[in-house]
């Protein structure tokens, strides 16, 4: 479970104080339970893995020894919010019944070992819809819908905001809204929203121009409390270029206004953090850099 439902602290002035949530997405080599220690090395209180090769269908189950070691790892950190991102692969829009049928299978595969790990989010990026796009926003939901009624726990799904490239959902509000609200509302609790910060900028919406805006139409177009996870990436390209390229924070194109808008703004205060940027030649170096200078925006 997150500390984010957990009491928390009031500081001398009565307000209560909520603990900084932000990490990055480490790397998983070596095995899984080697993830903890290299979020330990940066400092991070989130904590993003693959649970798998992403770029590979070859399944695997996490269990025993595997499962323990990760936890007591984790445990022995200052993680409070943990995460994994699936397979790039899985397309649970896809109009291909082979390929949406093996989607299927691997985001099953994708949950349990989350729910065996502990881990509290799974991010997800929505399909591509290849024919008809609400069509493909239909084949979505209800593979999500599967694969949560197989697989029972509480790990959240979260939906990543996309850039918009081609036939790929998720670029809007309004289009991850409604493939949430097509999810029965058996399921509809355990779905929330990952906020991608590169992608939407590269959809369309203008955090650096128009923050303020921005929220509010997340805000009318699911609520703020869907809201689950950020990631914080600025881009390499231009303004709704429709493309998907991370850039060290405030070395794109965002630039560092919306970060520290993002890092200041008390709605989003319990929402975890995660960077996804360059790792450059020192992964702990860069990332611990990254994290220093998104908490140095926190602060003033």
């Amino acid at each position: 479970m997150t500390s984010l439902d957990a009491d928390v602290p009031m500081g001398a002035n009565g307000k209560t104080v909520i603990p900084l949530l932000l990490g990055a997405h480490v790397s998983a080599a070596g095995g899984v339970p080697d993830a903890p220690p290299r979020a330990a090395a940066i400092g991070a209180t989130t904590m993003q893995l693959f649970t798998k090769m992403a770029t590979r269908w070859a399944e695997r189950d996490c269990e025993g020894d595997e499962c323990s070691s990760f936890r007591d790892r984790l445990a022995a950190t200052s993680v409070a919010a943990s995460m994994a991102h699936d397979s790039y692969l899985i397309n649970l829009a896809s109009p291909d019944h082979v390929l949406r049928a093996r989607s299927i299978a691997a985001f099953g595969a994708e949950l349990r070992r989350c729910h065996a790990l502990g881990l509290d989010f799974l991010v997800s990026h929505p399909g591509n819809f290849m024919d008809d796009r609400d069509s493909g926003l239909a084949r979505n939901a209800s593979a999500i819908e599967e694969a949560l009624s197989a697989n029972p726990g509480p790990t959240v799904l979260c939906l990543e905001t996309t850039a918009g490239a081609g036939t790929v959902l998720g670029a809007t509000f309004e289009e991850l809204a409604a493939i949430i609200e097509r999810v029965d509302p058996a399921h509809r609790s355990r779905v929330g929203l990952c906020l991608d910060s590169c992608h939407v900028y590269s959809a369309g919406y203008d955090l650096v121009r128009d923050y303020d805006g921005v929220i509010t139409r997340l805000s009318d177009a699911m609520g703020l409390d869907r809201l689950r996870v950020l990631h914080l990436n600025d881009s390499k390209t231009p303004f709704a270029s429709r493309k998907d390229r991370h850039e060290l924070i405030a070395e794109g194109s965002l630039g560092e206004v919306p970060f520290r808008r993002i890092m200041t703004d008390e709605r989003l205060a319990r929402v975890p953090k995660v960077i996804e940027t360059p790792k450059l030649d020192d992964a702990t170096a860069t990332d611990t850099r990254m994290l220093e200078r998104l908490r140095g925006y926190a602060i003033g």
